[in-house]
């Protein structure tokens, strides 16, 4: 067997950039909907998150790499009619979009949630337990089309906290992951359900079904091509995988050298890359990131990669946050330089910039340039027609300068 590779922390962090879109430029041509298929084939997957304080994150992935694009594009990606349709929603990594082109891959772990495997225990138990209702809730869905839970719901009481759901949404859940129905759209964030032989195309249903295991490696391969350099368990975390399967899985793979072995400085763990991967030279990169992006998701990778440590303080309490509510992380070069806690206040028409957060090393005058230049483009693209500054920070100071020297866009 081959002595793994070495690489320097530099040189994975320029690996990990390039595979994740971010070592292109930014488009200025007006962007279509098939550089988004081309963007969301690459990732394999883009977490889908309820909050919206700035935007629904799953619209923030596609902004950071590219730039500004329609909202409706990616709308039409996920949600739209016939050809226009590129995209389905399944548990992917978390809830998530990914292209169809996996959808023959996530077949088996459709066909595990019908055991009643694989899925959250509730939901599992309502499996067992609750056939009469799920019948119920599939004949209502196949009589009438597209259905969300609320239309199908029998509650008398009012509903409670996240997941205190109706026995029509647990049943409309569990046909989900059972693949016997999917997202066919949305209404406002509301899932609108409707059979998957509908809604998936017949092209993408009809193809030859892999088994569990060549559905394993499939998704493996392509988390390490979206991760560019991994560990087993970075692996494994992108499209949630078991361990134990994930560690066969990867074990075939090097065996047949489908993927290398690599020891990247400063990791304990052994690491793994595609035998082909180019290392750029430099990477350029300027970007704000969605707190769900698959750049930062596996929060370990983060500290490990960029020295960065990142957790989402919304389920906070407020007097015990310690840099805001809803923060993304700034990536700046070929590290991630400082996070910005951000609201957009749509009634005032404003970009709200309650936090800026320099990390250690700090932003030049460059940098805080390239944090103005993203909020301005920013809040064009949300439609917002200023950005307010509410930190008292000093680096807010450098940022008001900054945004004062941007030209480009309304006064602060």
């Amino acid at each position: 067997m081959p002595s793994p590779l070495s690489l320097s922390i530099a040189q994975a962090r320029r690996l990990s950039l390039a595979a994740q879109g971010f070592a292109a430029r930014q488009r200025t041509a007006p962007i279509a909907a098939s550089h988004l298929a081309q963007l969301t084939e690459r990732l394999g997957v883009i977490q889908i998150d309820s909050v919206n304080a700035l935007v629904r994150s799953h619209y923030l992935p596609l902004f950071s790499r590219l730039g500004q694009y329609s909202h409706e594009l990616l709308d039409q990606l996920a949600w739209g009619k016939g050809r226009q349709r590129k995209l389905f929603e399944y548990w992917g990594h978390e809830a998530s979009l990914m292209p169809l082109t996996l959808y023959p891959a996530m077949r088996w772990r459709m066909e595990q949630a019908a055991r009643g495997q694989g899925i959250y225990q509730q939901l599992a138990r309502f499996g067992r337990e609750q056939q009469p209702t799920i019948q119920r809730v599939l004949n209502a869905v196949v009589e009438q089309g597209a259905l969300g839970a609320g239309s199908l719901s029998t509650r008398q009481e009012r509903a409670g906290p996240w997941w205190d759901w109706s026995v029509e949404k647990h049943a409309l859940e569990w046909l989900f992951a059972a693949g016997q129905v999917t997202v066919a759209g949305r209404r406002g964030f509301e899932r609108l359900y409707d059979l998957s032989e509908r809604v998936i195309p017949a092209r993408i249903r009809e193809q030859p079904v892999p088994d569990r295991v060549h559905a394993q490696r499939q998704l493996v391969m392509h988390a390490a091509a979206a991760l560019g350099v991994a560990t087993e368990r970075d692996l494994r975390d992108y499209f949630r995988l078991a361990p134990t399967d994930s560690q066969a899985r990867l074990r075939e793979l090097v065996e047949d050298r489908q993927l290398q072995a690599c020891q990247v400085e400063g990791w304990r763990q052994p690491a793994y890359c595609l035998p082909q991967a180019r290392i750029p030279r430099q990477v350029s990169a300027s970007a704000l990131l969605s707190p769900f992006d698959s750049l930062i998701w596996e929060r370990g990778r983060t500290e490990r990669l960029f020295d960065f440590r990142y957790r989402l303080e919304i389920y906070t309490p407020a007097h015990k946050r310690v840099y805001g509510y809803y923060v993304l992380p700034f990536l700046y070069g070929e590290r991630i330089a400082a996070r910005v806690d951000l609201r957009a206040e749509r009634a005032q028409g404003r970009l709200a910039v309650h936090a800026v957060h320099e990390e250690v090393t700090g932003l030049d005058e460059a940098g805080m340039l390239a944090l103005a230049a993203n909020l301005r483009r920013l809040a064009q693209w949300l439609g917002l027609e200023r950005i307010q500054l509410n930190c008292p920070r000093a680096s807010a100071e450098r940022l008001r300068t900054a945004l004062a020297a941007d030209l480009s866009g309304e006064p602060v």
